[in-house]
């Protein structure tokens, strides 16, 4: 983990593996355990405001300890 002058923890590239957000690169701090990677999906009527999202879980590959950290995607969840 990349640490600055001050002694703070910095940002890491990460990468997502699999699933719907495949390939694609962020920046994490602090290496999260797992990420969430929402979708928007659309719905036939409007209904007061309210939004629908599919979720997607990944889960930080451990063995990955260098940049990019690696996040797999985990089809069980949530």
């Amino acid at each position: 983990m990349k640490t600055d002058t001050n002694g703070m923890q910095g940002w890491e590239n990460a990468v997502l593996d699999g699933g719907p957000a495949d390939g694609l690169r962020m920046r994490v701090t602090d290496r999260p355990g797992v990420l969430q990677v929402t979708y928007p999906c659309q719905v036939e009527t409007s209904s007061g405001g309210i939004q629908v999202e599919a979720l997607y879980v990944y889960r930080r590959d451990p063995r990955v300890r260098s940049e990019p950290l690696r996040y797999g995607f985990d089809g069980a969840s949530p």
